[in-house]
């Protein structure tokens, strides 16, 4: 999925690729564009810095099939050298299993119905993946997928991690508190172009 780059990004994919769609910039309106296209019964929503477990497909249609469940996630690992990303990581997937909510790096996927019945991913620019998790669990809680996948900590690194843990946390208590995510997007640093 391309949102617009100039930087030659989807003609280096289209040979590496089944099919290289373009999109409006915003990673929401990319994942719709492209779960509006995709022909499975379950969507899986991947970053681009983010490598699946071995077998990923296999263990969710399992768990899927075994709990009923509309939708889950992965359990993440942040890679880097840092010493406290390792910490970071646990802390992210207990406090996903503990709130049902999850993260784009914990490789979102949902059974095609649910996502349809939820309008897809809402179009706002920044916590689109904590949306979508309240409306998808009001249909079920997520399957949680021990296995885990790997996540690039490089932002992470480059930003400080005790700072970014820092700005997370602030973000997501300003969500919850009711600021819009336009203001939001524009202290995490995301562009926006209508």
């Amino acid at each position: 999925m391309d949102g617009g780059s100039e930087d030659g990004t989807a003609e280096a994919a289209r040979p590496l690729a089944d099919r290289v769609l373009e999109a409006p910039r915003g990673r929401a309106r990319q994942m719709n564009a492209g779960a509006a296209v995709a022909r499975g019964e379950v969507l899986l929503f991947l970053h681009a810095d983010t490598a699946l477990p071995d077998g990923a497909a296999r263990l969710l249609a399992l768990g899927l099939a075994a709990t009923g469940r509309a939708w889950g996630r992965f359990d993440v690992t942040i890679a880097g050298s840092h010493p406290l990303l390792a910490a970071v990581s646990a802390l992210m997937n207990l406090r996903s299993r503990w709130s049902g909510i999850a993260t784009g790096d914990q490789a979102i996927f949902v059974r095609r119905e649910a996502f349809a019945a939820v309008g897809g991913f809402p179009d706002i620019p920044v916590m689109e993946d904590v949306e979508i998790s309240r409306r998808l669990k009001a249909r079920s809680r997520p399957l949680c997928v021990r296995s885990h996948a790997i996540t690039s900590g490089r932002r992470w690194e480059r930003d400080g991690v005790l700072r970014t843990i820092f700005l997370m946390w602030k973000l997501r208590f300003a969500y919850a508190m009711g600021v819009a995510p336009e203001r939001l997007a524009r202290r995490y640093g995301v562009e926006r172009t209508s």
